[in-house]
């Protein structure tokens, strides 16, 4: 079985090998890439979120509180 390896599954060729090193590296970039885009929008959502609710809280403290009335202390 082990003389019938080559057959089944060639050594790699020198250009193989670079060819596959540099397709590796370019995959990793554009994922590295594509991560810190996603985390960065994240981020923008994040702040605009968080940005809108200190603005409703603001409102929100400054109106009338109705509650307040049923409550009884």
């Amino acid at each position: 079985m082990s003389k019938n390896l080559p057959y089944i599954m060639p050594s790699p060729q020198p250009q193989v090998e670079e060819a596959f090193a540099s397709y590796q590296t370019t995959h990793q970039f554009y994922d590295e890439v594509r991560s810190r885009s996603e985390f960065q929008g994240y981020c923008e959502w994040y702040y605009t979120t968080a940005e809108q609710h200190r603005q409703e809280l603001k409102r929100m403290r400054g109106e009338l509180n109705i509650f307040q009335w049923f409550r009884r202390r």
